[in-house]
């Protein structure tokens, strides 16, 4: 019974030590559609050129975006040591969080819900492989 149990802990642990760097935003307060606008500008782009054009986007979750990607590549070059010219983004989404319900006042006394929706950014940044001819 250990012996099962040894063998799944290493599992997990090879798994964990083959996953690819990543960094992630909770509860941001934006929609997942308006930051996957965003995201998807930068998905298979280079790090440098990644950064430069969420530097120049207008969008309100570039911001985040370029924070979320800052950390995803000091976490590949800390954790991981990877050289940071290599880099690349290699999966940039965003998952909805949960949606803050409040309600606006409408006329007669009545009440109209309003939906503030929230999302989770997730960028994963990994090292380009070497051609080879």
């Amino acid at each position: 019974m250990t012996t099962n149990a040894k063998k799944r802990a290493e599992a997990r642990s090879a798994e964990r030590a083959a996953r690819i760097p990543q960094a992630t935003a909770k509860y941001i307060r934006i929609s997942s559609r308006k930051a996957g606008i965003v995201l998807d500008l930068i998905r298979g782009q280079n790090v440098e050129k990644a950064l430069a054009i969420l530097e120049f986007t207008p969008k309100a979750a570039s911001p985040v975006i370029y924070k979320v990607l800052k950390s995803a590549v000091a976490n590949a070059v800390n954790n991981k040591n990877m050289n940071e010219d290599e880099l690349y983004v290699a999966q940039a989404y965003a998952n909805p969080g949960p949606t803050l319900k409040r309600y606006v006042a409408r006329s007669r006394g009545s009440a109209s819900p309003m939906l503030r929706r929230t999302c989770h950014i997730t960028v994963a940044v990994d090292a380009r492989k070497a051609k080879e001819d």
